[in-house]
This record gives structure tokens, C-alpha cells and sequence, in this order.
């Protein structure tokens, strides 16, 4: 007979993804590592990333992942979700190759039309959106909304990226876009068993439906992916719902105490769930999530989403979203004094 499945509140899974994300205890790493750890950190804010690594991370400064980026170990490109996200180069083919047969822009007839033409355009050196639309126009005729479209897709066929200064801390307006050398040919059911592998021991534990909303994959494709993957350890959240974890993940104490941490637009640990509410409670949703798309820099008290923030005059101002006790506001405002120093 088998044993029943433990069933983990929604105190332990927030103490859980706290712990893999980083956010009981600063760790000494460096922002490769952090991003790798993360499976990716979201970046259509230039500035975002630095902002997570700093709130993860012991003595980060933002110059190194400048280097990093520079250098080309960390690069910037639409993967996960189809949104933009620094990876190390090792994720990124292996993310593309996850994602290869989801049916994303990639996979659309116009992107494979295209794909040879904005190649070799990103070859001969970094380009531009504009020049490379219009060379879709002259070969290809295509033009306005289905023209934009091909050339997003085409990118992520191409293996084109956003070249590294858009990802710098004052990132210009205009981006220009670079051909990534010497593809790595992954097969797509183990790069997805991979990634999921990585995302669980990032984010979980977590359900078929959290791995979904993180990835973007469809089930099936999860399912396969996942079967490669056992034995996986189960459990069930206060709600009946099946959670998948990898073998010797943390599962911290639900009483660990939790510091306050200052989170990032798009902040992925804000996204990559269906449920949300293991940090995210439900009453402010829609006050950090906005209909635009837009993600509110936030911060945590005692591991839960309690207000937003932003920088104003070179100061951090808070937003709570309750009355907070004294003792939480010295906590947060000596957080925010230290932020004021790493964004001015």
C-alpha cells in the first residue's frame, strides 16, 4: 500500500521558494551563477536583472555582469514565456530547444520564410529592427504587423539576440541585434527534461500547471519531459493538487524566519506560477500584475508581496499595502537605504 502523499501548506511552499530562490539568505555567488541557479532572470527592463542579482547576492556589483554580458557568457533573448530573459549561453540552447516544438512565433510559416534572409542580414554585423524589416519587405514582401511578427520569430529561428549593451544598467533606446555563433544541436525531449529539472529545483515544489504558466510548454510535452525525470518526490498543496519536486531539494521549517527583500519588475518569482498566492497574495494581484502587462517592483515582509516601490529623486519610496509595525518599517527602510546605494 502506498504511503499517502504529504500535503505541504502555503506557509512551507513560501519558505520553499524562498530558499531556492535566494531569498532567506544572501548567498556569495557570482551573477552567472545566480542566473543560472534561476533558470533565467526576466530583463525587458534593462535594469531588472540587477536589481534581483543585488537582492540574491552578496557584494554584487553591476559592472560584473556588464563583463559578463560583454563577454558574451550571459546573453539576452525571448525565451521562456516568449519574453526577454538573460541566460548563460549553456541555457540558452538548451531553452530553445525546450521551447523548439511549442508553437510559438518560431514555428509560424512566415519566421521559417524569413529565417535564411535575417541569418545572413545579422552575420554581416549587428543590425537594427528598421534595417531589418525593410530587408523583409524587399525580399519578401511583407510588410506591417505580419512583417514585425516574422522578424520576431525569425529572430529566435536565427539564433539573433539583442546585442549585450541593451542589457547594460543605462541600456540605449535602440537595440541592435547580433547572430550567435555555433549553434548546439540539443535534442527537444531531454532539453525539456532538463529545464524542468532546473525549474523545480528553482521554483518548486510545483504542479503540471505552475510548469506550464513558467514555460509555456504544452502538457503533453511537459508530460514526456517529466517521465524522464523519475523517481520524483509528490506531494499535495491545501488544495489537492498534485506538486512534483526533485530529491533532496530544501524544504525549510514554515517558522524560518524570512527578511524583507526588495523584488524587480517582472520579477520571476512573481510569475512563474499558476498559483501565485505562495508569495503573491491574492488581494493584491492586480495592484502588482497590471492589465498592461506592466509587473510593480515589490517588496516582501515576512516572504508575502506587502507593497511596491520606486525610485524617486535617487530615493527608494514605499508603497505599503497595510499598516506595518515599527519594527518592519526600520527593517525595510535600512533595505531600502542600502538599494538607494546599489541604483544611485
Amino acid at each position: 500500500m502506498s504511503r499517502p502523499e504529504r500535503v505541504l501548506t502555503l506557509r512551507e511552499l513560501n519558505r520553499a521558494t524562498l530558499a531556492r530562490q535566494l531569498l532567506l539568505d544572501r548567498k556569495r555567488l557570482s551573477a552567472k551563477a545566480v542566473i543560472e541557479r534561476l533558470v533565467g532572470m526576466q530583463a525587458q527592463w534593462s535594469q531588472a536583472p540587477y536589481v534581483g542579482i543585488w537582492t540574491r547576492a552578496t557584494s554584487f556589483r553591476r559592472q560584473s555582469l556588464e563583463r559578463e554580458l560583454a563577454r558574451g557568457s550571459i546573453v539576452k533573448a525571448n525565451l521562456i514565456r516568449m519574453t526577454l530573459h538573460l541566460v548563460t549561453v549553456r541555457d540558452y540552447w538548451l531553452m530553445r530547444a525546450a521551447i523548439s516544438e511549442s508553437g510559438h512565433a518560431d514555428q509560424w510559416p512566415d519566421s521559417k520564410l524569413v529565417e535564411g534572409t535575417v541569418r545572413e542580414l545579422a552575420e554581416a554585423g549587428p543590425t537594427t529592427s528598421v534595417e531589418a524589416l525593410a530587408l523583409i519587405e524587399r525580399k519578401h514582401g511583407l510588410t506591417g504587423l505580419r512583417a514585425r511578427q516574422a522578424w520576431r520569430g525569425s529572430r529566435m529561428r536565427a539564433h539573433v539576440l539583442h546585442d549585450h549593451f541593451s542589457a547594460s544598467w543605462d541600456a540605449p533606446q535602440r537595440h541592435r541585434f547580433v547572430a550567435l555563433q555555433d549553434p548546439q544541436a540539443q535534442d527537444p525531449v531531454e532539453a525539456r527534461s532538463e529545464i524542468l529539472r532546473r525549474y523545480l529545483a528553482a521554483f518548486g515544489p510545483a504542479s503540471r500547471q505552475d510548469m506550464d504558466a513558467w514555460s509555456m510548454m504544452r502538457q503533453p510535452q511537459i508530460k514526456a519531459a517529466l517521465e524522464l525525470l523519475e523517481p520524483l518526490h509528490r506531494f499535495r498543496d491545501e488544495n489537492g493538487r498534485e506538486l512534483l519536486d526533485v530529491p533532496r531539494a530544501p524544504l525549510p521549517h514554515p517558522d524560518t524566519p524570512a527578511p524583507v527583500r526588495f523584488l524587480p519588475k517582472w520579477d520571476n518569482v512573481l510569475l512563474s506560477f499558476a498559483d501565485r498566492t505562495r508569495v503573491l497574495p491574492e488581494e493584491y494581484r492586480r495592484r502588482v500584475i497590471r492589465n498592461n502587462g506592466d509587473v510593480a517592483q515589490t517588496f516582501l515582509v515576512d516572504g508575502l508581496v506587502a507593497g511596491i516601490w520606486e525610485v524617486e529623486d535617487g530615493r527608494v519610496v514605499l508603497e505599503p499595502f497595510s499598516k506595518l509595525s515599527r519594527a518592519t518599517r526600520k527593517e525595510l527602510e535600512e533595505e531600502a537605504t542600502r538599494l538607494e546605494k546599489f541604483v544611485t
